[in-house]
């Protein structure tokens, strides 16, 4: 199925991008979520609106990721989280929970899926976790789980 991207979707692509993707994955994932369009002739002519509109906020990005990065880099993120004796979660934290406690200490308004967690947090402590900020800016946030 060949489709073009409205959204950035991880290991796919970009917005304006054509893709060939199963049909399953397609028609069941990526259109009803509006993460894309079917391809059309009519719909490829949409591909030069949606490419420049990604150029301009490219450009914008690029001066201001490396000011986010520093913000996000300077900043010690305490995110309160219940926990039994051993120290182990009572469930995991969210890339959510993560983008509310940076907010809430302070720190810019980032998206849920720029946030890269390797392994699930689980245990209380400190944790270190990645940002991509922009195709080529990552942050790295530092995160002090702490018992409620």
């Amino acid at each position: 199925m060949k489709l073009i991207l409205t959204q950035e979707v991880d290991a796919l692509g970009a917005p304006g991008d054509i893709v060939v993707v199963k049909d399953g994955y397609g028609r069941n994932f990526l259109v009803p979520r509006g993460l894309a369009i079917r391809w059309t002739r009519g719909a490829e002519k949409q591909i030069h609106s949606i490419k420049k509109a990604r150029e301009v906020r490219n450009v914008r990005d690029v001066g201001h990721a490396e000011d986010v990065r520093s913000q996000l880099e300077a900043l010690n993120v305490t995110l309160r989280a219940r926990a039994g004796d051993t120290g182990r979660l009572f469930g995991a934290i969210t890339p959510a929970d993560i983008v509310a406690a940076v907010k809430a200490s302070g720190g810019p308004e980032i998206d849920k899926r720029r946030i890269q967690v390797g392994n699930p947090i689980k245990t209380l402590g400190a944790h270190l976790v990645s940002v991509k900020v922009h195709d080529d800016v990552s942050a790295t946030v530092h995160l002090d789980v702490v018992s409620a």
